[in-house]
């Protein structure tokens, strides 16, 4: 599921996006160039599952996207890692 207005994007999406050959737990931005406007790294507001992520980066993936980290804390938070599924709301900063 995917939705997007102009300030608002939600989607679910499996945590872990892989970088050079290797996972990293982060969560990938579907049709983020579009709804930024750019293909560069932006500041964003998320909710993931509910926790709420304030001004964080949405760092890009080399292939145009964007995505955004969950570290340890956040999937602990969560009760997830690696392969689970998560809705998320992202709202541009």
């Amino acid at each position: 599921m995917t939705s997007m207005t102009e300030t608002e994007l939600r989607f679910d999406a499996p945590i872990g996006v892989e970088v050079k050959g290797e996972v990293w737990p982060c969560v990938e931005i579907p049709g983020s160039a579009v709804f930024f406007g750019t293909g560069r790294t932006v500041r964003v507001d998320a909710d993931v599952d509910g926790v709420h992520l304030a001004n964080v980066g949405a760092m890009v993936t080399g292939r145009g996207g964007h995505m955004i980290s969950l570290n340890a804390r956040v999937r602990k938070q969560l009760g997830k890692d690696v392969g689970d599924s998560v809705r998320v709301v992202v709202t541009a900063r």
